[in-house]
């Protein structure tokens, strides 16, 4: 079942603040990240890739971290 991101106006809350609270459920629920990584079909094996070099990035990043 997909769960869409809806707010409610609330008495004396103006457009904007409405916008903003909306855009935070959005962001929050992850609904634009998974439209973003939907778009194009991507493999199991170039997932792996991708997810094994953003591991090799984040244990670089830590180590050069600790070194500093």
């Amino acid at each position: 079942m997909i769960s869409l991101a809806s707010v409610n106006l609330r008495n004396g809350e103006s457009q904007d603040s409405l916008l903003k609270r909306f855009r935070k459920k959005v962001v929050k629920s992850g609904i634009l990240s998974t439209v973003r990584n939907k778009r194009w079909f991507v493999s199991k094996s170039e997932t792996r890739r991708m997810e094994k070099k953003k591991a090799i990035r984040r244990i670089k990043r830590r180590s050069f971290k600790d070194a500093e």
